[in-house]
């Protein structure tokens, strides 16, 4: 009996010590528009840009705020109610960033706009470099079975096919995009993404020569030689970097099947798929609204070789010395295109805190 007292003192106890922490604890900030970048290539500021500098200087990013278990402290105009977070790169850290800033007390995320802006690869047959995709499935590249190819059976097209299948490709009547128990595929809110392709499409983007040099080589490819513009697009989201013709043939037949042939893949990336993990999980925990979500992902470089190089040659060329010859303009799109996104959402959050904006209706 006297252990029962003690034990009920000891939980009145914590109670009242938890209680008076939150009636102490001050009010979370309010926040409308969340912007995620995967990686910044030195300091924040003053030196050449990677994916989160431009939104720090542009946005006036200026209230950091420490994030000890994350990549990289967050950042904060506490005015606009516009927050940045770097995930890092990879599905490792990115879900464990998203899901680290979605429980921290100090924000109120409920009703925020999430933006990922990051450069991609881009599908040549698609596309060319330095253009800017908004993102309506994205499937992950991961979950998978793996035969080495050196031991697969003759009429297999690949080694490499969807975890709980037993062949290339196998089931694919099964396959419900909506509702991928296993997060093979995310279908995005296709009206907002709509709505910010609407609003985005006639945005000149930034070009260069080594830019135009490079798609000369990416003869047989009318899309790839073209300037770069606004587009739609699926985005296979993958740990490996890969790289190559027969890969991008993979990446294509991959999103048809997770997408329903509804999908066409466009761009390539790391973190997505993990990101709308952890945005699904705080969702259902009324922490977020995966609704609010969009993805802009501009292109750095091409998946695969054009003709006359090898893919591993193509892959040491662009990975070498002065780097993918799109990655600055990529960048800087990524900024010029989502900033026009961000500013909208903050301008009119009156309406857009409860209403979801939507796309013009066509005449």
């Amino acid at each position: 009996m006297q252990f029962f007292s003690r034990s009920l003192l000891l939980i009145s106890t914590a109670f009242m010590i938890s209680t008076n922490a939150m009636a102490n604890s001050p009010e979370p900030i309010e926040i409308k528009a969340v912007v995620v970048s995967m990686f910044e290539i030195g300091e924040d500021e003053g030196d050449k840009a990677g994916e989160f500098q431009l939104w720090k200087k542009g946005q006036k990013l200026t209230t950091r705020y420490p994030l000890p278990h994350g990549h990289h402290d967050i950042y904060v105009n506490q005015e606009t109610g516009v927050l940045g977070i770097v995930t890092g790169m990879g599905i490792a850290r990115a879900s464990a960033a998203i899901m680290a800033l979605g429980l921290d007390p100090r924000f109120d995320l409920s009703n925020a706009y999430w933006l990922v802006a990051g450069i991609a690869g881009m599908d040549p047959q698609d596309g060319t470099i330095g253009s800017a995709v908004w993102t309506d499935y994205v499937v992950d590249g991961d979950l998978a079975h793996q035969i080495d190819a050196r031991e697969i059976p003759d009429d297999w097209s690949t080694g490499y096919f969807p975890l709980f299948t037993h062949s290339p490709y196998a089931n694919a009547q099964n396959v419900d995009p909506d509702n991928a128990p296993n997060g093979e595929v995310y279908v995005l809110n296709r009206s907002l993404k709509k709505w910010a392709f609407e609003l985005t499409k006639d945005i000149t983007l930034p070009n260069n020569l080594a830019m135009d040099n490079l798609r000369k080589k990416y003869q047989g490819f009318p899309l790839a030689q073209q300037p770069p513009r606004i587009m739609t697009g699926s985005h296979l989201s993958a740990s490996t970097f890969w790289h190559g013709k027969l890969l991008n043939d993979w990446a294509n037949d991959w999103v048809s099947y997770w997408t329903k042939q509804q999908g066409n893949f466009v761009t390539s990336g790391m973190e997505d798929s993990a990101t709308l993990q952890a945005l699904s999980y705080l969702d259902a925990a009324n922490l977020a609204d995966k609704d609010r979500v969009l993805i802009l992902r501009t292109a750095s470089n091409f998946t695969m070789q054009p003709n006359g190089l090898t893919a591993a040659q193509n892959l040491e060329m662009e990975s070498s010395g002065e780097g993918y010859a799109a990655l600055q303009s990529a960048v800087e799109s990524a900024y010029l295109v989502g900033a026009v996104v961000i500013e909208d959402i903050i301008g009119n959050w009156g309406e857009r805190k409860s209403t979801l904006p939507t796309p013009p209706v066509s005449k």
